[in-house]
């Protein structure tokens, strides 16, 4: 069997920097940007991807960040520690929108996808049919050494892959959170604690939350029940700044709903793309 994904490869400037993005795609219609997790990739989405319902209405669009999965640092990557800011993780969104046409798409993320997404939305109202947030909140305190994520003797990859192996539901199938470690233990050195200097230190949009127009960009928050580094009340709280927002906590599903269970997080989306499409 060939699945319905294709791919390919965007060559871009972002932030100055020529860089080569890897991108995936299905369906027609409506656009649906999906962002994943620090520390991980696109592959992350493939079930959505894999869809047909949700591809039947919505063209799922999914792309690794520069020094993620199959997209390259930028040249002189060896001579620079790799930190993620608000700047340029909002211009690699709107650059690969414009390389792919998008119009008016909708942007969907999880952890700092689903941070970024509230700066997008006041931001970017205008740009953005919706912004759909997994694991969402507008400002985390860090609350644990980084420093262990990149260090001469300790297998980043495996630290990560157990850091959020804990942050699954218990129930979730075993082969799905597997799946969800293995793309952690294959990042590239130093890139999840560049994520996380995004996640726990750069990105506060407490301030910005208040002031987003969900008449214009509207705002939904999906958490799950599991996820102890953005709880549901975590989430919650976020929504209640923000006039007019959304907010779901997702039972039986942790950090990762679209890969560590994505049969059950498909009854907590079908019901917002729905929303979303006007149906």
């Amino acid at each position: 069997m060939i699945e319905p994904i294709l791919g390919c490869y965007l060559n871009l400037e972002i932030a100055g920097d020529p860089c080569r993005i890897y991108c995936e795609e299905a369906g027609s219609g409506i656009p649906l940007l999906c962002l994943h997790t620090a520390g991980s990739d696109a592959r992350q989405w493939r079930h959505l991807l894999n869809d047909a319902e949700v591809t039947a209405r919505f063209r799922v669009i999914a792309f690794d960040m520069p020094w993620h999965g199959k997209s390259n640092p930028p040249p002189g990557w060896r001579d620079r520690d790799y930190r993620l800011t608000t700047a340029t993780y909002r211009a690699t969104i709107l650059a690969v929108c414009r390389a792919l046409d998008l119009r008016r798409p909708v942007v969907m993320g999880c952890s700092m996808g689903g941070r970024i997404v509230l700066h997008l939305a006041y931001r970017d109202a205008a740009t953005f049919r919706a912004v759909i947030g997994l694991e969402s909140k507008d400002t985390t305190a860090g609350w644990y050494d980084l420093s262990w994520l990149h260090h001469s003797e300790i297998h980043g990859g495996e630290a990560a892959a157990a850091h959020v192996s804990g942050n699954m539901a218990p129930t979730s199938p075993a082969a799905r959170r597997w799946e969800t470690m293995w793309h952690y233990m294959q990042g590239g050195p130093g890139v999840f604690k560049g994520d996380l200097h995004y996640f726990f230190e750069e990105a506060d949009y407490s301030r910005e939350t208040p002031h987003i127009d969900t008449s214009r960009c509207p705002v939904y928050l999906l958490t799950g029940e599991y996820d102890f580094s953005v709880t549901g009340a975590d989430t919650q709280a976020t929504a209640a700044r923000i006039p007019g927002a959304k907010a779901t906590v997702m039972q039986g599903l942790g950090h990762f709903p679209m890969s560590e269970n994505p049969e059950r997080f498909r009854t907590y989306l079908l019901p917002v793309l729905r929303a979303i499409a006007g149906d």
